[in-house]
């Protein structure tokens, strides 16, 4: 009998065990999650008092200005919660007055912290444009004086080219004129020895 009614026992204990485990895990990512976003701020157009507890019958602490950036501290009660502003003052405000857009007064301070980096930036590339204006200036002058390098190699090369092809049509002429001069003397030998050996022929034949 008392083994009947321990086993249903255990078995609840241990159901209600896994469930309760269950339900941490579930609430575990919960409370990662809120308390990450733990930042906010007072919404703008106004003015709101801050209390030591979450009511408006809690002794005021002082004012938070619109727009305020502040860190939650705690989750809403009663309509409010507990925050930290930007003077490390704890305290308790309505929670509807709360909100995680920045106000107008934290994007002006942003834009204004963007304009003041593009007026550095700008800043910085305008004091580099006289270096950078000597620099255009001496590659325009190197490359000028490249281009004249590169005109009187261009007129070396040519005159050079012209005077091997003069050297080769003078050479041409003197193996022209030394093979016609051989060739007239090679006549003129032949002829000769013709006349020589003709005339031998008649001395001999008189003989």
């Amino acid at each position: 009998m008392l083994k009947n009614i321990a086993l249903p026992l255990l078995l609840s204990v241990l159901s209600l065990s896994a469930m309760a485990e269950q339900t941490e895990l579930q609430n575990e990512p919960a409370q990662a999650q809120s308390a990450t976003d733990n930042n906010g701020y007072i919404v703008d157009d106004l003015y709101l008092f801050m209390h030591t507890g979450p009511g408006k019958n809690y002794r005021i602490l002082g004012s938070v200005e619109a727009g305020t950036a502040i860190t939650i501290l705690n989750t809403e009660q009663d309509d409010f919660i507990q925050i930290k502003d930007d003077k490390d003052r704890e305290g308790w405000v309505q929670s509807q007055f709360v909100t995680s857009e920045p106000g107008l007064r934290q994007r002006l301070e942003s834009a204004n912290q963007a304009l003041s980096d593009n007026n550095a930036q700008l800043n910085t590339l305008q004091s580099r444009i006289p270096q950078l204006e000597q620099a255009n200036l001496q590659l325009q002058q190197d490359n000028t004086t490249l281009k004249n390098n590169i005109t009187e190699l261009e007129q070396a090369l040519e005159a050079q080219v012209q005077a091997s092809r003069n050297k080769v049509q003078t050479e041409q002429h003197m193996l022209l004129s030394y093979g016609g001069g051989i060739g007239i003397a090679g006549i003129l030998i032949g002829v000769i020895l013709t006349l020589v050996l003709s005339r031998r022929k008649r001395y001999d034949g008189w003989a």
